[in-house]
């Protein structure tokens, strides 16, 4: 594409460089002039684009008319050179209408918005009433519109009243039954009502007869309590009479059982002497393991993860890590890249593993816990050449399965009760493993710990 020289008026500007507007462009052609310089955008590069301009070279077509539209229609109209670069575009896309303007004999049957948007980027002679006369013909539009809707809602409005006349005209007739059959309904009540008056007469009536049949049951029911209260009280004579000599019966047995029981502590006696005699011959020592021992519990003295956090330690002081180290069994797993890039970001993730690793096997090989390393290996092109250092356990996640995701599978597999201690800064991290009953700890205490070994 041929571009005009900087600083030069484009081709087609000088036949209309004296013509200018006199008042804003419709906002119509300002649409169609925003949509047009947008399309065109896709054919220039981000150095033909003007400064403000350029932040948007990126944006999809529609996401430019919508944010940077302003800015375009600024930058065309104060930059020849832009519009220059557009009115290119334009002859390209715009080939037959483009051609028409410039001879000066605009299609009849165009679009007047595209004609005016054109004739504004190319701007030929005559262009301002091009422009103007398009303005002109989307105001006639609208008003044109304007007036059919207007119509349409007259006509609408006058098939409502006409209606509401209808119905009018038939209210009256309707209210007018309704009022007969209200004033038959209120006949038929009051009929009803009379019966039901005759009804609770007869019902009243009928109440004083059954108060007077209960009055009658409530006294034979009085005389009938009385005789089962008398019969009650002779009952329970007897049954005293009954318990003094069942209880004098189990006196005389308790008597004869004494016997019995005399000579069964007789025969206990002997076995329990034999028991012990037994015990002698064979020289038995006591038992020393009793049921309580069994019981799985925290002995005094012995120190979980959450007792050495609840002491008075600096999260970041690196004795509160050897503390944890020195716990029996006590198993480190340390998230590699999370350190690293806290400690040494700008080194080579290469040298960044061999430089961790290095510092774990010394710890290792001074608190003898066990020491697992896990890396994020998901985007990893190819398997990782690396020889573990003794005493250090080194894990690359799979393809699909995150680092954090491995480090909180190697938490869930020990048994409960086992010092399992995290190193990660990553909260997401930190709180899993927590609530797992592992202890977490920051990258930074086992970067300080480290640097004691250097």
């Amino acid at each position: 594409m041929v571009e005009p020289a900087s600083g030069a008026e484009p081709a087609g500007a000088a036949g209309g460089g004296a013509e200018a507007l006199d008042r804003p462009l419709p906002e119509g052609v300002r649409r169609r002039v925003v949509a047009f310089v947008s399309d065109a955008f896709g054919g220039l590069t981000v150095a033909d684009l003007p400064a403000q301009l350029r932040q948007y070279a990126r944006f999809t077509p529609s996401r430019r008319a919508k944010f940077a539209g302003n800015a375009m229609a600024a930058a065309l109209e104060g930059d020849p050179v832009f519009r220059g670069r557009i009115g290119e575009r334009l002859k390209e896309t715009q080939a037959e209408l483009a051609g028409a303007l410039e001879s000066g004999a605009p299609p009849a049957a165009a679009d007047p918005l595209d004609v005016a948007a054109v004739a504004y980027v190319l701007r030929p002679a005559g262009w301002v009433k091009l422009v103007a006369a398009a303005g002109e013909e989307a105001q006639r539009v609208d008003a044109e519109r304007a007036g059919e809707e207007t119509q349409r809602e007259l006509e609408r409005l006058r098939e409502e009243l006409a209606a509401l006349r209808e119905q009018q005209r038939t209210g009256g007739e309707q209210q007018r039954q309704e009022l007969e059959a209200a004033r038959k309904e209120a006949e038929s009540l009051q009929r009803k009502l009379r019966s039901a008056q005759n009804d609770v007469k007869r019902g009243e009536a009928a109440l004083r007869k059954s108060t007077a049949e209960i009055d009658g049951i409530r006294s034979e029911a009085a005389a009938q309590v009385a005789a089962a209260e008398s019969e009650t009280r002779r009952l329970k004579s007897r049954l005293a009479e009954v318990e003094a000599a069942l209880e004098a019966s189990r006196r005389s047995a308790r008597e004869g059982r004494s016997i019995e029981d005399m000579r069964l502590r007789l025969l206990l006696d002997t076995v329990l002497e034999s028991a012990q005699g037994l015990r002698r011959e064979l020289a038995l020592p006591p038992a020393s393991v009793r049921p309580a021992d069994t019981v799985d519990a925290v002995e005094p003295g012995r120190m979980t993860p959450k007792d050495i956090a609840a002491r008075a330690l600096s999260e970041t002081d690196p004795a509160l890590l050897d503390q944890l180290l020195a716990l029996p069994q006590a198993h480190l797993v340390v998230d590699g890249y999370n350190v690293t890039k806290t400690g040494y970001p700008t080194m080579p993730l290469e040298k960044q593993r061999l430089r961790l690793l290095g510092g774990l096997s010394v710890l290792a090989a001074q608190t003898g816990a066990e020491m697992t390393c896990v890396f994020d290996g998901a985007e990893l092109a190819a398997p990782v050449l690396l020889a573990p250092p003794r005493g250090v356990r080194v894990l690359f996640s799979k393809p699909g399965v995150t680092a954090d995701e491995l480090i909180r599978q190697l938490v869930r597999a020990e048994p409960p009760g086992r010092p399992v201690v995290v190193v990660s800064t990553d909260r997401e991290v930190a709180d899993g493993v927590a609530k797992a009953g592992a202890r977490p700890v920051a990258s930074a205490l086992l970067l300080k710990r480290l640097s004691r070994l250097s």
